[in-house]
């Protein structure tokens, strides 16, 4: 199976236009776009994939060695630039995918020209002085209570992720994608996700990048978006007046915005 299936890539929008390459994020897939897309579509050829072991993906391509790093993810990235020729790629990353955009990018530096990174977080462990949001305990027992019940802790995290409690349809939409995960394949995400330490890599972008992060996020807290910023040089770091991890769904309009006004202005 060749990677437009593997991946199942779709292209949309303004054939002519820059290509603005969007990249979900851990239990999610292209979908979780569609409310942001007919923003972009208009002035944007719009490059949207799942990663393999997600949404409409050929399983099949899975591998645990593969994507149990970042890398691996990165390297579907790549290959899907690669197969369809694609060149100054804006990258959007939500959440896991921002770093994986910052592999990418270092790897495929004639192809992605630009990054925008959606509540990112390089390090989700407090380490030192570096406050990810989480202690090592708590990424252990979040492991270890999703290898147990995966259902269960999709049914329990979901909603902490979309934080928006008054909109409990936001919360149930996250529950049943993650429900719809091969729960061994979600798994090995969650393990590379969570355990995942790119701080060092962010110094290596030299790339324009805009920073977009949430007021309030269980997931990745101001601190977070505020250490990415400020180690990216000539970074640029929108705060949306938004609660919770996944602004394309709870605030699309806003997200939106801050993607097209950094385009805008990039050059």
């Amino acid at each position: 199976m060749g990677v437009m299936q593997r991946n199942r890539v779709n292209v949309v929008g303004a054939p002519d236009g820059r290509v603005v390459m969007l990249a979900h994020g851990f239990g999610c897939d292209q979908n979780m776009w569609r409310l942001v897309v007919p923003r972009l579509a208009p002035r944007y050829r719009l490059v949207l994939f799942d990663y393999v072991g997600a949404g409409g993906s050929d399983l099949s391509a899975w591998s645990e060695e593969r994507y149990s790093s970042l890398e691996g993810y990165a390297r579907d990235v790549v290959e899907i630039c690669e197969e369809l020729d694609l060149r100054d790629v804006a990258f959007v990353g939500h959440s896991v995918s921002s770093m994986v955009g910052v592999l990418a990018a270092r790897a495929a530096p004639r192809r992605i020209s630009s990054l925008v990174l959606i509540t990112p977080s390089p390090c989700y462990i407090d380490k030192g002085e570096y406050r990810g949001g989480f202690s090592a305990e708590d990424i252990d027992e979040l492991l270890q209570s999703l290898d147990s019940n995966y259902l269960g802790w999709s049914s329990a995290m979901a909603p902490v992720i979309m934080g928006n409690p008054d909109r409990p349809e936001l919360g149930e939409e996250l529950t049943a994608s993650f429900c719809a995960t091969d729960p061994t394949m979600a798994r090995v995400f969650a393990q590379t996700t969570f355990l995942s330490d790119n701080r060092d890599d962010l110094a290596e972008v030299d790339l324009p990048t805009l920073v977009v992060d949430c007021a309030n996020d269980a997931i990745a807290p101001p601190q977070v978006g505020a250490f990415v910023h400020a180690s990216i040089a000539g970074s640029r770091q929108v705060t949306l007046d938004a609660s919770g991890h996944c602004p394309q769904l709870s605030v699309p309009d806003a997200t939106a915005d801050a993607i097209l006004d950094f385009l805008d202005h990039e050059r």
